[in-house]
């Protein structure tokens, strides 16, 4: 065999599964699909290749059966469909389910494009006083149902985030001595130094909040989805959206509308089996 050909095989090979189990490397360049089959029906979701770990880490749980014969535990209509726990395997009905055993967490991935309108596959987390970097869990996952919003309520989403933050990024620049020493600059007409001054204040309080990550400014796409199929817009940004739902929407809604207990957990036990229709 000549050394081209070696080259030429060897490339090939990286393009195939390595091993039982693992994805082959040009995986990583396109969206995957799965299937969740439920005794209400299927649904089908697309897994963004923009989120490497999420989905990696998702398709290796579907190989190792891991979410076959678990439930939708926590199912609040207008808000989630959660599921993935190890616990809620054939657990008993009216039992609370939590995380399981396992402790392990990956990497957020957030991603401006991808939020949470309705239909969206997110994975949960524990919260922000035990998971200051917004990690998600190994094996949690939830679809979101959401409602739809008016526009005038989304503004008002981004006013009760944005003027408090605002207020507070002023107030460390427009301190008491700088006010005072404007308003005696003020007084005595010194008009050049004053604008020198009030602008480098006005610059550096423009720039903080431009570039602060907590912010609120929904994008034009968030705008039309929230306004339109819905979702769950002050999700966005703190939990990893990792795929969204693309067929199936009918049986969503039906696992929604399900009647539950104290617990968020549906009278009739949802059950799923999940497996892999493309890499």
């Amino acid at each position: 065999m000549t050394q081209i050909k070696k080259i030429l095989l060897l490339t090939v090979l990286l393009f195939i599964f390595c091993s039982k189990g693992e994805l082959i490397a040009q995986d990583n360049r396109t969206n995957s699909i799965v299937l969740i089959e439920t005794n209400l029906g299927n649904m089908k979701l697309m897994l963004y290749k923009e989120t490497p770990k999420h989905r990696k880490n998702f398709l290796q749980l579907i190989e190792n059966k891991h979410f076959d014969g678990t439930l939708f535990y926590r199912v609040i209509k207008g808000f989630v469909l959660q599921g993935g726990s190890q616990d809620s395997r054939n657990a008993a009905p009216g039992r609370q389910i939590g995380y399981g055993s396992s402790n392990r967490t990956i990497e957020s991935e957030f991603s401006p494009q991808y939020f949470h309108k309705k239909g969206a596959l997110a994975a949960a987390r524990q919260p922000d006083k035990v998971n200051v970097f917004k990690e998600s869990d190994i094996s949690q996952f939830y679809i979101t149902h959401g409602r739809v919003y008016t526009m005038e309520e989304l503004t008002t989403m981004e006013k009760a985030v944005n003027v408090p933050l605002k207020k507070q990024i002023v107030k460390r620049y427009l301190t008491p001595k700088k006010r005072q020493l404007l308003d005696s600059l003020k007084k005595l007409k010194k008009v050049e130094e004053f604008r020198e001054i009030a602008d480098k204040i006005k610059s550096n309080i423009s720039f903080d909040f431009e570039s602060s990550t907590d912010k609120l400014i929904f994008t034009e796409a968030q705008k039309k989805a929230y306004t339109t199929v819905g979702g769950v817009p002050h999700l966005d940004k703190n939990y990893t959206v990792f795929g969204e739902v693309i067929s199936g929407f009918d049986v969503m809604d039906k696992i929604a509308n399900l009647k539950t207990d104290q617990y968020d957990r549906p009278n009739l036990d949802v059950k799923m089996k999940v497996r892999i229709l493309q890499y």
